[in-house]
């Protein structure tokens, strides 16, 4: 899996990471989306004293995607752990649940270390039988 499009999308996760504020778990996670039209948004996890007003990395992507007018995840690449631990960081329920707002169940999903990639699936096995928008259209 070392296509370009695939690099570039890890490299945005990996910088998003690095500026994780993570006081309290020392646990900085990264990821970068990309939208259809190849443009590739990035977040980190921002965690606060009040731990249910901290933000996971993709809930700040997604957010910034959407600020930027985007309307749909092609693909997203998720970054947490650390070299060579081989655990896998993969999107918690909520995130499970944001990306399928905005991605078809095919859409893939590169779980990774900093080392790399540990795991390519996509948003059906994560979150099978999901509720999405088509169950709110008349």
């Amino acid at each position: 899996m070392a296509d370009e499009a695939f690099e570039a999308l890890f490299r945005a996760a990996s910088a998003a990471r690095a500026h994780a504020h993570v006081p309290y778990s020392h646990f900085p996670v990264g990821a970068a989306i990309r939208t259809p039209d190849g443009t590739i948004h990035a977040g980190c996890n921002v965690e606060n004293a009040a731990y249910p007003q901290s933000q996971c990395a993709e809930a700040t992507a997604i957010g910034i995607m959407v600020a930027a007018g985007g309307k749909a995840i092609e693909e997203i690449v998720v970054i947490g752990g650390e070299a060579g631990d081989t655990l896998l960081c993969t999107p918690c329920g909520g995130c499970r649940q944001r990306i399928r707002e905005f991605a078809r169940g095919d859409t893939k999903i590169h779980v990774c270390g900093p080392e790399g990639l540990r795991l390519t699936t996509t948003l059906d096995a994560l979150l099978p039988h999901s509720f999405g928008p088509e169950n709110l259209r008349d």
